[in-house]
């Protein structure tokens, strides 16, 4: 019996235990995507939500009084805080506004600067 090009030879198909043997191997191969994702997830994803999480509390807590570092690193003192922006003073008679989602670091008045690092 000779083939062409078009022809190739038909298998019958397995049924029954086979079937669900080919559905496990199918599940087992898919494991290993799904522990890789697992693992970036609480390695990257959940950290990084969680720091988005407590510098948006930090930022919403900014009250008048308040050092700031702007996120182009101007240190300043809050002036006026409004619900988008703060007024800041960077020194005698130098004023700016800048909103509240550009600030980088808050430290609450009164507290010195290693008192409120969380690293230190």
């Amino acid at each position: 019996m000779e083939t062409t090009m078009f022809e190739t030879p038909a298998y019958a198909q397995a049924t029954g235990g086979a079937a669900a043997a080919g559905g496990m191997a199918a599940v087992i191969g898919f494991l290993p995507y799904l522990a890789i994702f697992a693992i970036f997830y609480f390695l990257i994803i959940r950290p990084q939500q969680q720091r988005v999480k407590q510098h948006r509390a930090m930022v919403d807590a900014v009250k008048k009084g308040d050092d700031l570092i702007t996120g182009g690193g101007i240190l300043g003192k809050a002036i006026r805080v409004t619900d988008t922006e703060v007024e800041v003073e960077a020194g005698a008679g130098v004023r700016f506004t800048v909103l509240k989602s550009t600030l980088a670091d808050v430290k609450p008045r009164g507290l010195p600067a290693a008192a409120n690092d969380k690293n230190a």
